[in-house]
C-alpha cells in the first residue's frame, strides 16, 4: 500500500501519571474524578507486600471512604469478577481502584463496567460489546509487564471450561493510570523476567505486525530499546530504582503500542496455554517469541533486522535475511540472561496438545495482524518447538 494514500488512527482515553512517588497524587485524583466511595481491588500478594496499605493509607488521611477486595487470583476468573462486582454495587462505589499486576488491574477494569452493565460478564466477551460505561477507573501498576494500565483490554479466565477470553473496547480503558515505579522494587526475580518479557512482546509483535503505524511503531522503538537496556539488571538488581524506572515506562508504552494494532501469534497461543495448562502469560510468551519470530521473518525482514540492531547485534554488511536471524539470536539470549524456562513441558504441555492449542490459537484475533498468515500446522509446529 502506498504510505501515502494510507489512514490511521491513534486514541488514548487514558491519563497518564508516570514518575517516582507519583502515588503521592492519588487522593487529588481521587476528588478531581468524583470518587466518593472508593472499591480497591488487589491481590494477596501485593497486601503481604504493604503495597496495598501505602494506597490504602493515603485514601484514609484523606478522609476518602473505600473498600478492599483482595481475592483476586493469579488469573482472575468470571466467579471472582462476580463476587467483587456483587460487593462493590452493595458498597455504591462510584470509583474503583486497581492495585497489581496485570490480573488486579484486569479485575479491577471488569468490576468497573460491570457496575453499570447487567448480566454475567461472559455475555460480553469480544470487541465492543458493552452497552455502557463504567465507574472511572485507576490503575496502579505494580509490575512491568502487562500494560493494563492503558489498554482497552481485560482478560478473564473461565475455570470451569479452562478458558480465558478477552474483553475489549474503550470503555475498558482506565481513566487514570498511575505509574510509580518505587511500587515494583520488591518483585522478585523470575516475575520480573516473565513480565518484562510480556512487556518486550506487546512491543515486538506490534512492530511487526500488519496492522503497525507511525504513532505505534515509535512507542514499540522506544519499548524495546529501553527493555534491551535495562531488562536483565531489573532482574539481577531488583533494587536498581533506575531499571525499574526504564521497564516500567517500557512496559506502559509498549501497551500503548499495542492498543490500535493488537499483537500476533505468540499472543494468540498464550490464551489456551494460560487457560488449560496455567501458563504464566509472561512465561508463556517468553518460551513462543523466539519459534513465532522464526516463523514470521519472512514477513518483515526490514523490522526483524531493526529489532536485532536495538538489541545490540552487528548487521553491518549481512544481507537482510541474515541481518534479520540476529533478532532471533538475541531474544534468545535474553531469555538464557534472566533465567526463562527452556520449555513449555514443565507445565504438562505434550504433543498430543497440540491440535488443542492450535485450533484455539487460530480464533485469536491477533493472527489476523500478524505479519505471515499461518496455517493450522504452522501453530502446531510453533508449539512443538517450543515444548
Amino acid at each position: 500500500m502506498n504510505l501515502l494514500s494510507r489512514i490511521f488512527q491513534y486514541e488514548l482515553p487514558t491519563q497518564i501519571v508516570f514518575g517516582v512517588n507519583a502515588i503521592q497524587e492519588l487522593p487529588q485524583k481521587v476528588r478531581k474524578l468524583a470518587g466518593s466511595r472508593v472499591f480497591v481491588v488487589s491481590d494477596p500478594g501485593v497486601e503481604q507486600a504493604g503495597i496495598l496499605k501505602k494506597v490504602t493509607d493515603l485514601l484514609a488521611e484523606s478522609h476518602i471512604t473505600f473498600e478492599t477486595f483482595t481475592e483476586v487470583d493469579r488469573e482472575p476468573d468470571v466467579k471472582t469478577i462476580g463476587i467483587a462486582t456483587g460487593k462493590a454495587k452493595e458498597f455504591a462505589a462510584d470509583l474503583v481502584i486497581g492495585v497489581g499486576g496485570g490480573s488486579a488491574q484486569d479485575a479491577a477494569k471488569a468490576v468497573a463496567v460491570m457496575i453499570n452493565n447487567e448480566g454475567k460478564i461472559t455475555q460480553y466477551a469480544g470487541l465492543d460489546k458493552l452497552p455502557n460505561p463504567g465507574v472511572p477507573i485507576i490503575c496502579i501498576p505494580t509490575t512491568a509487564g502487562t500494560g493494563s494500565e492503558v489498554t482497552i483490554w481485560t482478560v478473564i479466565s473461565e475455570k470451569e471450561n479452562n478458558m480465558k477470553f478477552g474483553i475489549g473496547g474503550k470503555y475498558l480503558a482506565p481513566t487514570l493510570a498511575l505509574c510509580d515505579p518505587a511500587l515494583t522494587l520488591s518483585l522478585p526475580g523470575p516475575m520480573t523476567a516473565a513480565t518484562g518479557i510480556d512487556a518486550l512482546t506487546h512491543a515486538l509483535e506490534s512492530f511487526v505486525n500488519k496492522a503497525t503505524q507511525p504513532v505505534s511503531e515509535a512507542l514499540s522503538r522506544e519499548s524495546m530499546r529501553l527493555i534491551a537496556k535495562s531488562l536483565r539488571k531489573a532482574v539481577a538488581q531488583g533494587d536498581k530504582l533506575e531499571a525499574r524506572y526504564d521497564m516500567l515506562l517500557a512496559s506502559t508504552i509498549a501497551a500503548m503500542a499495542f492498543n490500535p494494532t493488537r499483537l500476533g501469534l505468540a499472543h494468540a497461543l498464550c490464551m489456551p496455554l494460560g487457560g488449560k495448562f496455567k501458563v504464566p502469560h509472561g512465561v508463556a510468551n517468553a518460551i513462543l517469541l523466539p519459534q513465532v519470530m522464526e516463523f514470521n521473518l519472512v514477513g518483515n525482514l526490514e523490522k526483524f533486522k531493526e529489532i536485532a540492531e536495538i538489541f545490540g547485534e552487528n548487521t553491518e554488511g549481512l544481507p537482510l535475511r541474515d541481518a534479520a536471524e540476529l533478532s532471533v539470536k538475541a531474544i534468545r539470549q535474553l531469555n538464557r540472561d534472566i533465567g526463562i524456562p527452556a520449555g513449555l513441558r514443565e507445565y504438562g504441555v505434550t504433543e498430543e496438545n497440540l491440535d488443542y492449542i492450535a485450533r484455539e490459537g487460530m480464533t485469536s484475533g491477533n493472527v489476523l495482524v500478524n505479519p505471515r498468515k499461518p496455517t493450522l500446522e504452522d501453530l502446531k509446529e510453533i508449539v512443538r518447538r517450543s515444548i
